[in-house]
């Protein structure tokens, strides 16, 4: 079994992730926190898996919560759900120390994929982002560095 705590400010959203982690049979929801004040307390009585925490809570950002987390259990998992596109916070995230990021518009299937995979050991990231990580990796090691300077450059060296 997989323990998760869920941090999500919404209590809509909150049972909606419930619901569907009970269903597979191999994820508990073994707690819930609404703001970073309760993930703080959640975390410091219980031990869990995995945390499904929202990237903004009400009283903290998700950054700052991870950031404590990371500090108080670096061993833990910590997925962090987003409104705001991959692109943009997941790198954040995953050098904050989040096993994974995951937008809050991606199928319901694939935040359960996610979680095995953390709970496996595993970094996680969706596969149009892994795209573009090796992209971004290719456009990077294509040209040689020295053909990337300038004149303009070179005068200043």
């Amino acid at each position: 079994m997989i323990k998760v705590l869920i941090a999500e400010a919404h209590p809509i959203i909150r049972q909606g992730l419930q619901e569907l982690l009970q269903e597979t049979g191999e994820i508990v929801v073994a707690g819930e926190a609404s703001n970073g004040m309760e993930v703080l307390k959640a975390i410091s009585k219980t031990d869990y898996d995995l945390i499904l925490l929202d990237s903004s809570l009400p009283d903290r950002s998700g950054t700052d919560i991870l950031r404590w987390v990371k500090r108080e259990k670096p061993d833990l998992n910590v997925l962090v759900l987003g409104a705001y596109p991959e692109e943009q916070y997941a790198v954040r995230a995953l050098k904050e120390g989040a096993s994974g990021y995951l937008a809050k518009e991606r199928a319901p299937e694939e935040l359960l994929t996610a979680i095995r995979k953390i709970a496996s050991g595993e970094k996680y990231v969706s596969s149009s982002l892994a795209g573009k990580f090796v992209f971004d990796l290719k456009a990077r090691t294509a040209e040689p560095e020295h053909e990337a300077l300038s004149e303009k450059n070179l005068t200043r060296l």
